[in-house]
C-alpha cells in the first residue's frame, strides 16, 4: 500500500512564505574549484575523482534591508507581527502544528528555491537517529509525487563518516542535494563525531567539514528546541549556511518568524485529529482498602444507565478482581462473597449526566476514578485494558472503512515490557503479560458467533504477533533505554524497527497483523504514523512540551488501504467523526486537560488577531491614572472606522505596515474619545 499526496493549501503557503523572503534574487548557478584530495595509492571502497568542478549555493546578492523588508510583508501578509530587525544571515523561523506534515514541507521548499533561485544544496540537521529515519523515509515516499509535479528527483542520503564519497557527490552534483545528519554526528565526543572535522587519508586527507562549506549550503533543522544548545549552534555555523530554516511546533527561541499554522488554526481547518482524553485517577479515602475501579457509564434509551465497575471477589482459591455491570440496588457485599470491606457499598444512584456513581455510605466516584489499594502495577494494568478496550471500539467502527487502527504505548524502561531469559531469548515483561493477558479478555467480547469480515479478522491474528517494540538495539542485538551506556545505533531488527519506522505503509495494512505498539518516552519525536488512534502513558509525564510531543504522535489524519487520506475533501465523511485520537492518560482526566490546555493557550498567547469591531468591543483598557474604559459597541467601531482611515488594517482587517510605523515613531493615530488610553488599546 502506498499513501498518496495532493496539494494543500496552506503548505503551499509556508513554502511560498520562504520563498518570497528573498524575492529579487536572481537564478544564478555557482560554481567553485573541488580540491579532489591527494590520494595515497587506492583507496577501499572509494574511486579516484576526476572531477573538479564544485556547485555551490550562489550567495545572497540583496542588501540586508531588501531581505528586511521581504519578510516583513511576509509577515504581514501572514497576520504575524512584522521584526524590527535582522536575526543574523539569516535565519527564518516556520511554525507548524505536529501532524501538518511539516517534512513535507520543507521537502517542497528545497525544490520551490532551487526553481526560482537555483540553490540546490541543502543540509537538514535532525536531532535523533529515530528522526532522520523518519526525515528518510519522507524523502522515499514523496519521492515519486515531487516527480510529477517538478519533473526531477533530488538526490538524497544520509551522512555517515565512512562513505565520504557520498559528499564529494554532493558537491559536484549539479541538481538538488539533501544531506540528513543528526546533530550527535557532528556534536558529540566520540572517534565518529570527530572525523567530520579531521583530515582523513580515505578523503583524500581534507576535512569533511570543509567540502561542505565550500557549497555554502542551505540548513533546514528539524525540532530545533531538540537540537540547538549553546555547542550547537557553534557547530551549525562552521558548515557556512546561506540561511538557516528552523521548522517546528514547538519553538523554544524564535528568530524571524515568517509562518505560523498553529493548534487552533490545524484544529479548525480539520488538518489534524480531535483529541478525546480517558483519565485514570486514583482517591485516597482515609483509612480504606476497599479496591473499586469505576470504568464508566452506559447509557441507553431503551433501559437505565448501568455502570461497569471492578472489585474483589472472595473464592476458594483467594481474592480475584472482576468487572460487573451494575444498576441502582447493587449490593457490593453481597456480590463479594460478603468481604467485610464492601459493607455500605449499595449503589444508591447511577448519574449518566454527570457520569458518577453513588453508594449508600456516601462515596461518590467519576468514571476513571480508582480507590482503595492500588499498587503502581494495579494502575498500569487499568490503562492498559481501557487503551486495548479504545482500541476494540475504534476499530470495530472503521475496519468496514478500510482504515486500520493502530495504538502506541509510551514506557520509560525497556524492560518493563521485553526481558531476556539466560539464552538470550525474547520474554515479555510485566507489561506484555499484562497485554496479553488483557487482551484475550477484551477480545473474547468481541468474538461472536457471526463471522462477519471484523471478527473474521480478530480470530486471525494471534496476541503474540499484534504487538511489538520500538526501542534502541544495543551491540547485541538487544532492546535498551536509549540512555542505556553504549552506542545508539540503527536496530537491525527487521520486525519491529523497519517495520515501524521505514515500511510506515505495510504497519497500515490489514496484511500486517502487529496493532499495538510500545515505544520509549525517549523517541516520541520520531514515532510517526497516521492511524495511530489511541497513545497511552505508561509513566509519569514529567514535561508539558512532552505531553504535547507524546499526543502529537497521533495528530496526522488517518490513510485507507487504498492510502488516501481522509480529511475534509473526502466525501461523505465529517473529518473528527472518523479522526478521533483518544488518550489515556496516568492522571485524571481534568489533570491531563488542563496541563494540555494551558500549554496549548501559552502557545497563543502572541496569536495575531484581527483588528475588527468584534476584537475591540468588551474590552477594558487602563490609562496612566489607573482609570478604565469600557469599550461599547459604539466606540469599538469608531476605533474600527479609524483603524481603516489610517490604513492601519487591511481588505481583511490584518494589522499593516503603517500601523507598526506609526506605532514605533509615536505617532499612532486614535479616536479623541480613547486617545488617553492608547497605552491600553496598543496592549490588546
Amino acid at each position: 500500500m502506498k499513501i498518496k499526496f495532493k496539494e494543500q493549501q496552506f503548505q503551499i503557503d509556508a513554502v511560498k512564505s520562504v520563498v518570497d523572503c528573498f524575492r529579487g534574487q536572481q537564478n544564478h548557478v555557482s560554481h567553485f574549484q573541488l580540491d579532489t584530495g591527494r590520494v595515497k595509492g587506492e583507496i577501499a571502497g572509494q574511486q579516484r575523482l576526476d572531477i573538479e568542478t564544485g556547485f555551490k549555493n550562489n550567495p545572497i546578492t540583496l542588501i540586508e534591508e531588501d531581505v528586511l523588508k521581504n519578510i516583513r510583508k511576509v509577515q504581514l501578509r501572514n497576520g504575524l507581527k512584522p521584526s524590527d530587525s535582522l536575526a543574523g544571515k539569516y535565519n527564518l523561523t516556520i511554525e507548524m502544528e505536529t501532524g501538518t506534515g511539516k517534512t513535507y514541507t520543507y521537502i517542497r521548499t528545497m525544490y520551490e528555491l532551487y526553481r526560482t533561485y537555483g540553490w540546490s544544496k541543502f543540509i537538514i540537521v535532525v536531532p535523533s537517529i529515530a528522526i532522520r529515519e523518519g526525515v528518510y523515509k519522507s524523502f522515499q515516499i514523496t519521492e515519486d509525487h515531487f516527480m510529477d509535479l517538478y519533473g526531477t528527483k533530488i538526490r538524497y542520503f544520509i551522512y555517515n563518516s565512512k562513505q565520504l564519497y557520498k559528499i564529494d557527490q554532493f558537491a559536484s552534483n549539479s541538481g538538488i542535494n539533501a544531506m540528513i545528519i543528526n546533530s550527535q554526528a557532528f556534536n558529540a565526543r566520540g572517534k565518529d563525531a570527530r572525523r567530520i572535522y579531521e583530515e582523513l587519508d580515505d578523503f583524500g586527507t581534507r576535512r569533511p567539514i570543509d567540502v561542505l562549506a565550500q557549497t555554502n549550503p542551505i540548513l533546514i533543522i528539524d525540532e530545533p528546541q531538540s537540537v540547538e544548545g549553546k555547542k550547537t549552534k557553534e557547530a551549525l555555523k562552521l558548515f557556512n549556511p546561506l540561511f538557516t530554516l528552523r521548522y517546528s511546533a514547538t519553538h523554544k527561541e524564535e528568530y524571524n518568524k515568517i509562518y505560523r499554522l498553529d493548534a487552533l488554526d490545524a484544529y479548525n481547518m480539520k488538518l489534524v485529529k480531535k483529541i478525546k482524553v480517558k483519565g485514570i485517577s486514583v482517591k485516597g479515602f482515609t483509612g480504606t482498602k476497599v479496591y473499586i475501579y469505576f470504568e464508566g457509564i452506559d447509557v441507553s434509551a431503551k433501559r437505565k444507565p448501568f455502570a461497569r465497575i471492578e472489585f474483589e471477589v472472595k473464592q476458594k482459591t483467594g481474592i480475584k478482581r472482576v468487572t460487573r455491570n451494575v444498576d441502582e440496588g447493587y449490593d457490593l457485599y453481597t456480590h463479594s462473597n460478603s468481604m467485610e470491606q464492601y459493607k455500605g457499598y449499595r449503589v444508591s444512584e447511577i448519574n449518566g449526566y454527570k457520569n458518577t456513581i453513588s453508594f449508600t455510605n456516601g462515596v461518590t466516584l467519576s468514571a476513571g476514578d480508582v480507590q482503595g489499594d492500588v499498587s503502581e502495577s494495579t494502575l498500569r494494568r487499568i490503562q492498559i485494558r481501557e487503551t486495548i478496550k479504545s482500541h476494540f471500539e475504534r476499530e470495530k467502527e472503521l475496519y468496514n472503512k478500510g482504515i486500520k487502527v493502530l495504538t502506541l504505548f509510551f514506557i520509560d524502561e525497556v524492560a518493563k515490557y521485553r526481558q531476556y531469559d539466560k539464552n538470550g531469548n525474547q520474554v515479555n515483561g510485566e507489561y506484555g503479560k499484562i497485554f496479553e493477558e488483557e487482551y484475550i479478555n477484551v477480545l473474547n467480547e468481541y468474538i461472536t458467533v457471526f463471522d462477519d469480515p471484523y471478527v473474521k479478522y480478530l480470530k486471525s491474528i494471534d496476541v503474540r504477533d499484534t504487538h511489538k517494540g520500538y526501542f534502541s538495539i544495543d551491540r547485541q542485538g538487544r532492546m535498551v533505554d536509549p540512555k542505556a551506556k553504549g552506542e545508539e545505533k540503527i536496530s537491525d531488527d527487521e520486525s519491529a524497527y523497519d517495520l515501524i519506522m521505514k515500511d510506515k505503509e505495510r504497519l497500515l495494512s490489514f496484511d500486517e497483523s502487529t496493532r499495538f505498539i510500545f515505544s520509549h518516552s525517549a523517541l516520541r519525536e520520531g514515532w510517526d504514523n497516521p492511524n495511530v488512534f489511541q497513545i497511552c502513558t505508561l509513566k509519569h509525564s514529567d514535561s508539558v512540551i512532552r505531553k504535547r510531543q507524546e499526543v502529537g504522535r497521533g495528530l496526522r489524519l488517518c490513510v485507507d488501504q487504498k492510502g488516501n487520506r481522509i480529511d475534509g475533501e473526502t466525501p461523505g465523511v465529517n473529518v473528527h467523526d472518523i479522526n478521533v485520537l483518544t488518550v489515556i492518560a496516568s492522571e485524571s482526566y481534568e489533570s491531563f486537560a488542563k496541563g494540555l490546555q494551558s500549554e496549548i493557550a501559552e502557545s497563543l498567547t502572541d496569536r495575531p488577531q484581527k483588528a475588527n469591531v468584534e476584537f475591540f468591543l468588551n474590552n477594558v483598557v487602563k490609562n496612566a491614572r489607573g482609570e478604565e474604559l469600557i469599550i461599547d459597541e459604539s466606540l469599538a467601531n469608531i476605533i474600527h472606522r479609524t483603524f481603516i482611515r489610517n490604513f492601519y488594517v487591511d481588505d481583511n482587517d490584518n494589522l499593516t505596515e503603517n500601523y507598526y510605523k506609526d506605532l514605533k515613531a509615536g505617532k499612532l493615530k486614535l479616536p479623541k474619545e480613547a486617545k488617553d488610553f492608547k497605552e491600553g488599546i496598543v496592549q490588546l
